[in-house]
């Protein structure tokens, strides 16, 4: 379970890479695109009330409400460190013992992101943009207190679904 840092008193040993992240990506999006998303959410509500099938449009238009108003705020940045005893993301710590393993997917220009896996079936993985930061010495570094998962080697799909749709 990560700890608070705000919360409790946590060492979280010395710090060996810093950098600040945004909380999500903001996504630019011109007028086409919230005419097209407009029509396919109302398309698929409408469906939804027709079909009888009510918690699917109540979805559906809670969706849409949701992502308007995430584009009206800026997201926040968020203080991320890597440790010599685990990983910092905004106040919450992660020891290594709690991740199960870590990837780098780099394709720049499209995806250059540190993923650290977990056991946690609701929260199972954590990305990390790199921006232009050189991602062999952090891998080199995590390597010694944890286990690369070399598997992976494609950004997630529901990501890459999420950039290309820009949701």
């Amino acid at each position: 379970m990560p700890k608070n840092i705000l919360k409790e008193e946590v060492n979280i040993g010395d710090v060996q890479y810093e950098w600040t992240v945004k909380e999500y990506e903001q996504h630019e999006r011109n007028q086409k695109w919230y005419w097209v998303m407009g029509t396919v959410g109302i398309a698929l509500a409408i469906y939804g009330v027709l079909a009888a099938n009510y918690l699917f449009a109540l979805i559906t238009v809670l969706f849409g409400i949701i992502l308007f108003m995430q584009d009206m705020v800026a997201p926040m940045d968020v203080y991320f460190a890597i440790t010599n005893t685990g990983v910092v993301i905004g106040k919450k710590y992660y020891r290594y013992s709690e991740l199960s393993s870590f990837w780098i997917i780099y394709n720049p220009p499209f995806t250059k992101n540190l993923y650290f896996g977990q056991d946690n079936i609701l929260n199972h993985r954590i990305q990390v943009p790199l921006y232009d930061y050189d991602p062999m010495p952090i891998r080199e570094y995590l390597a010694l207190y944890m286990e690369e998962d070399l598997d992976q080697e494609e950004e997630p799909l529901s990501e890459r679904m999420g950039r290309i749709l820009k949701i």
